[in-house]
């Protein structure tokens, strides 16, 4: 899966509304219908909100999935005690789980404060680590900074997310448990975001998945509802508190690491303005900083129910009397250097264009004297967000000059030699 967010091309209208609004350029209009250019998009679920015609849409897991292994391991993220109404008990979400068919259930936040621990430490430990140190928590920032920043990347932390560290102790304690191999256990995550569903199956920083699949939140909810109702005295199954809890919304991750010094961005635009902020060294006061792609963090994923800001007051509430944190980095972890990333984060090479270093200055120089013809208006007619992306697509050949109605506009005026091509322009564009 390169993938999670897709395109329904019945329900597509090429109406280009989400060509303006995606923050790497991932999407181009082409005879009607949207494109999604797999090797741009960072699966930050943007474009899902804003189609108005619901023609994108994210690929998850089925439920059915669960058939393919013996014992099947539920990992909820924070992110889901805060869509049911009137919920004054994590456990009877847990316990529903266990109720829907899993066998069993291991909270995301318990892995959330374990990386909350190892994160004060490095920082504490590691004073040569570059400023700000960036969270790798949202795999839709990550990819964004290794498409658009990779002066970025030497500060992203190079731990695994707290899913991760979940998954393989899901694994580990179901294992001693049943005696079944590693191979016959299922661990899925219950996911807010698209982004999450890509890196389960392709991890950003890891040779090898740890999880096995990523199931919709959207969907579980739908299942959970019916089985909550009837859950009147749940077991104490819950082994976190409010700092594992906390991450489901933004600010969560930075205030479990006891420091002032922080910042928390939520939004993929604000973030961009950050990152932007942190190349031009305009920030050195922060020594981390946690970004969300979604608003308020996971809480506002697009696979969730329930409106963002109404989420975190429904976590918070819970958060009340629950104790401060339950876990800490494991000793065998850091001795196994579980906790970290075994493969090195690159720089995009969708930013690079051309096979080695003088064709690709070549290009460079082309889509600079292109972008400097074209009129600059960066309408979205031709079906590239902007002028400088259709140059792009023409130096690749996947598009053409005349594909500018102003260009148009100038060849038909020329072998016409009379008339006023104006007329065939939409009216905000006439002179």
């Amino acid at each position: 899966m390169d993938n999670s967010v897709t395109l329904d091309k019945e329900r597509c209208k090429g109406c280009t509304t989400c060509i303006k609004q995606c923050p790497t350029q991932a999407i181009r209009v082409r005879r009607g219908r949207a494109r999604i250019l797999a090797d741009r998009c960072i699966d930050c679920g943007h474009c899902i909100r804003v189609c108005p015609h619901h023609a994108k849409k994210a690929v998850c897991d089925g439920f059915e999935r669960l058939k393919e292994f013996k014992y099947n391991i539920a990992l909820p993220a924070p992110a889901l005690y805060g869509q049911f109404h009137n919920l004054e008990d994590v456990n009877i979400v847990l316990q529903g789980l266990l109720d829907i068919g899993f066998d069993g259930v291991y909270e995301v936040s318990r892995g959330a404060e374990m990386i909350s621990d190892l994160t004060r430490k490095t920082m504490a430990d590691r004073e040569s680590l570059p400023r700000p140190y960036i969270s790798s928590a949202c795999p839709a920032a990550v990819r964004l900074i290794s498409l658009r920043f990779p002066e970025l990347i030497k500060n992203i932390a190079n731990h695994v997310a707290p899913v991760e560290l979940s998954a393989i102790h899901a694994r580990e304690e179901a294992c001693e448990k049943t005696g079944l191999s590693p191979e016959e256990i299922g661990t899925f995550f219950i996911t807010p975001c698209p982004a999450k569903v890509t890196s389960a199956h392709v991890p950003l920083g890891l040779k090898e998945p740890v999880i096995s699949g990523s199931l919709s939140m959207t969907d579980i909810y739908v299942r959970l509802l019916g089985a909550m109702k009837k859950i009147k005295n749940p077991p104490q199954l819950s082994k976190s508190g409010i700092m594992g809890i906390g991450w489901a919304s933004c600010g969560g991750e930075a205030a479990a690491l006891l420091n002032e010094r922080y910042l928390a961005v939520d939004g993929i635009e604000n973030i961009i303005k950050i990152l932007e902020d942190i190349e031009d060294e305009k920030l050195p006061e922060i020594d981390f900083i946690e970004i969300n792609a979604c608003t308020q963090g996971c809480v506002g994923g697009c696979l969730a129910v329930e409106n963002p800001f109404a989420a975190k007051a429904r976590i918070k509430r819970l958060m009340k009397y629950m104790p401060v944190s339950r876990n800490k980095a494991l000793a065998t972890d850091l001795c196994a250097s579980r906790l970290f990333w075994d493969k090195e984060l690159h720089y995009s090479k969708a930013s690079i264009i051309g096979d080695t270093v003088p064709s690709a200055i070549e290009n460079h120089v082309h889509i600079e004297k292109l972008r400097s013809e074209l009129p600059g208006l960066d309408c979205g007619s031709c079906g590239a967000p902007t002028c400088e992306a259709l140059a792009e697509d023409i130096v690749l050949g996947f598009a053409s000059e005349d594909d500018c109605i102003f260009r148009m506009r100038e060849r038909m005026q020329y072998m016409s030699g009379t008339g006023d091509a104006d007329e065939y322009l939409p009216p905000p564009f006439r002179r």
